[in-house]
């Protein structure tokens, strides 16, 4: 019988309906690494002889494609492919499929939410109240606020709108989206510079340039307004991390929430330990609904490129 790959952690331990259409579709599910993120080697193991791979966010190397004999097509579960060798899988000649939006409104949500932390300092008043104080630190409202969005595709102009129905005041910068993409009188298209200096907040929402280089240099952050909230739901590596720890140091960044490590869990840093940068662990898309959407499509994508039916495998 073909066989899947699935390796989304909130999938790999099995149970969710969605999969059981690929198993009535005629295929058996391979999960190597339930409710982990597997590793080269773990992959490499489980890939032979599989048809169709139901990916997540796990890094995943030439060296494991030449280990798929027989792989078709991956599957996203998710929009985001910056952890697969676009270019390898075309050579082989690997279609890729990606659950697109699916997991947008879960992810504004949280930008919101990490946006709405750092003008209100909740984290710190928190912990300083867990810790005995009473502080009782100035906040900004929303409605007072300039918003600067970097990406403006269904994340990014998700969360456009959420911050716009809050009365805050957005600047958009996206070099691909479509002019008409967020419309209101309180939201202006601009160029990145002007997207990240002089607002109160700038949430991340873009790709990595194919350089590999980050979007925020040392020279963009040194030109933020003192105290602006920075928010990364994105990618790690769109921020200069020497510059960022500089800034939170002189306070020109009043806080640093982020969604999104380089490696996950990621190592100790000074950055990291910072104590105005807050944490999470990659929660973005991991809401009950946002995984539903994602896994329904992500599932489709294999079964419309694969087909149903599939036949045992004489081999």
């Amino acid at each position: 019988m073909d066989r899947i790959l699935v390796t989304p952690r909130s999938l790999s331990r099995g149970g969710h309906p969605a999969l059981r259409m690929l198993e009535q579709a005629g295929y058996s599910l391979v999960m190597p690494a339930p409710g982990s993120l597997p590793d080269e080697e773990t992959l490499m193991a489980a890939l032979p002889g599989c048809v169709g791979w139901l990916a997540g966010v796990e890094p995943v190397s030439e060296r494991v494609l030449d280990a798929a004999d027989r792989l078709r097509v991956i599957s996203r579960n998710g929009t985001g492919v910056d952890n697969l060798p676009l270019r390898a899988l075309e050579t082989r000649g690997i279609e890729l499929r990606r659950a697109e939006a699916t997991n947008a409104r879960g992810v504004a949500e949280l930008a919101l939410a990490l946006t709405l932390s750092g003008l209100r300092q909740i984290v710190w008043t928190h912990e300083g109240m867990r810790n005995g104080g009473w502080p009782r630190l100035m906040g900004r409202e929303m409605c007072d606020a300039t918003v600067g969005i970097v990406g403006l595709g269904a994340v990014g102009a998700t969360l456009a709108q959420l911050c716009l129905d809050l009365g805050a005041r957005v600047r958009g910068y996206d070099p691909f989206a479509n002019a008409d993409r967020v419309t209101h009188r309180n939201f202006t298209r601009v160029d990145l510079d002007e997207a990240i200096a002089g607002v109160d907040a700038v949430s991340l929402h873009a790709p990595m340039p194919e350089d590999g280089r980050p979007l925020l240099t040392a020279g963009r952050i040194a030109a933020m307004a003192p105290g602006t909230v920075l928010v990364n739901t994105a990618r790690a590596g769109l921020v200069d991390e020497t510059a960022l720890l500089a800034a939170l140091e002189s306070g020109r960044v009043a806080c640093y929430a982020t969604d999104v490590f380089d490696k996950e869990p990621p190592d100790p840093s000074p950055l990291l330990a910072h104590p105005r940068v807050v944490l999470t662990s990659h929660i973005g898309g991991f809401t009950d609904a946002s995984v539903e959407r994602c896994t329904v499509r992500a599932v489709a994508n294999l079964i419309d490129a694969l087909g149903r039916n599939a036949q045992t495998d004489a081999h």
